[in-house]
């Protein structure tokens, strides 16, 4: 069975390239931290690299929230190096700054439900809290790159939710209206919002 909300997270160790150096990593090490671990299908591609470097560029923003970015793909740690290494205006990724996998016997890629028939992984993205379970799960197709933003903003209704056990309607950003769950409590954010038009 692949990794599924409300379940905890495909736990995994495997090869990575941290800050230039090959690392051994394991999801389970980051246990206390939520992480944003996402696939992607191949280096030295076209929508991959838009979607990395947004991650690595926005990197703070994820640390200050007590989150950790994991990026896999099928490739190898060499390709990962060779990528890493290779300027933006080339096609490359100019440094990173967090972990990229390196999954070349598409275990993690098959144990989060990402793998096609192809043999490389959609474009999936998956929120795992601190205790290592699945919060969330977005996989886009091969041609549609994701949103660095909607990774935070689900990341924050995450963490307001635990903090205050409220939950978050459609759309739901930092300081907007939550609504209190239960039938009664609900009907002040439903009427609140009705009277918005």
């Amino acid at each position: 069975m692949p990794a599924q909300v409300q379940k905890e997270a495909p736990d995994f160790t495997a090869t990575a390239v941290v800050h230039e150096e090959f690392k051994s990593i394991t999801l389970s090490q980051y246990r206390g931290k939520y992480v944003i671990l996402f696939f992607y299908p191949l280096d030295f591609t076209f929508v991959c690299p838009t979607e990395i470097i947004a991650f690595s560029d926005r990197i703070k923003e994820f640390h200050d929230r007590g989150a950790e970015v994991i990026g896999v793909s099928i490739d190898s740690q060499f390709s990962h190096l060779a990528w890493i290494q290779t300027p933006r205006a080339a096609g490359g990724l100019g440094g990173l700054a967090y972990p990229l996998v390196a999954d070349l016997d598409k275990k993690i890629s098959t144990a989060y439900g990402v793998l096609l028939e192809a043999g490389i992984a959609l474009r999936g993205t998956f929120v795992i809290d601190q205790k290592g379970v699945v919060r969330t799960i977005t996989v886009h197709d091969l041609p549609i790159g994701r949103s660095v933003d909607e990774a935070l903003r689900v990341l924050d209704a995450l963490q307001f939710v635990e903090k205050y056990g409220e939950v978050c309607p459609a759309d739901w950003k930092p300081g907007a209206d939550t609504i209190k769950p239960g039938v009664k409590e609900s009907k002040s954010y439903f009427q609140k919002a009705a009277a918005k038009g």
